[in-house]
């Protein structure tokens, strides 16, 4: 087995209470610019005068504005990770609750940063992609994990497989909602098309696949 290289770190992690406050603050005056003006309007003087900070603070943490932009990544990532686990947490204790919890989840997560995530993941090219990747095989799991309980409800012929097609079609979904000219927006609309993703998993889940079905 051949390991990876070690990953060099994206910036200067904090080791005090108020330097990590600072950096949060930091992070979300850059994603606040970054979401309303675009990456290439984002600048380092920019952020440090939305966060009330000086200009030597970001550069003390960040070599440049390339590096600035691979933390928001990583935090925009990570948020989504954390956001996901907690709505698979709360979820209906049901296979229909699981899958209805993993879309509302996903929908909005990309909802809430729609035109900004898109633009990081072309900005950072191949290393974003690979973080991307990352998260997504992290949700697959947290998914796999919350409905482990109620797999033996699945009546396709391979269970695990069925999971990893309704985690992929419905991620897809949620992101070409997040890209599209025309998205579900507002509570209701994305409510109501989170339901239907939830009724098209569970749907396909409860229906024995054509394979078997031909053979029985």
């Amino acid at each position: 087995m051949i390991e990876e290289p070690e990953r060099p770190a994206p910036y200067r992690e904090p080791r005090q209470a108020r330097s990590a406050e600072t950096l949060a603050r930091v992070l979300r005056a850059a994603e606040e610019i970054a979401s309303s003006s675009g990456l290439e309007e984002m600048t380092i003087t920019g952020v440090a005068q939305r966060a009330s900070v000086s200009v030597g603070t970001i550069y003390r943490r960040f070599e440049d504005k390339e590096q600035l932009i691979t933390a928001l990544t990583e935090r925009m990532l990570e948020r989504r990770e954390e956001y996901v686990a907690e709505r698979l947490r709360a979820a209906e204790p049901s296979l229909s609750g699981v899958m209805d919890a993993y879309a509302n989840a996903l929908l909005q997560s990309f909802a809430d940063s729609s035109k900004l995530f898109p633009e990081l993941m072309r900005a950072r090219g191949t290393r974003a992609l690979d973080r991307g990747a990352r998260t997504i095989t992290e949700i697959h799991r947290l998914l796999l994990e919350a409905a482990a309980p109620y797999v033996g409800q699945i009546r396709r012929s391979d269970a695990q497989t069925a999971l990893d097609t309704v985690a992929r079609a419905v991620l897809g979904a949620c992101f070409h909602n997040s890209v599209r000219p025309d998205p579900a927006t507002g509570a209701a609309a994305q409510r109501r098309y989170a339901g239907e993703l939830g009724d098209m998993a569970i749907a396909y889940l409860m229906t024995p696949d054509r394979g078997r079905t031909a053979h029985s």
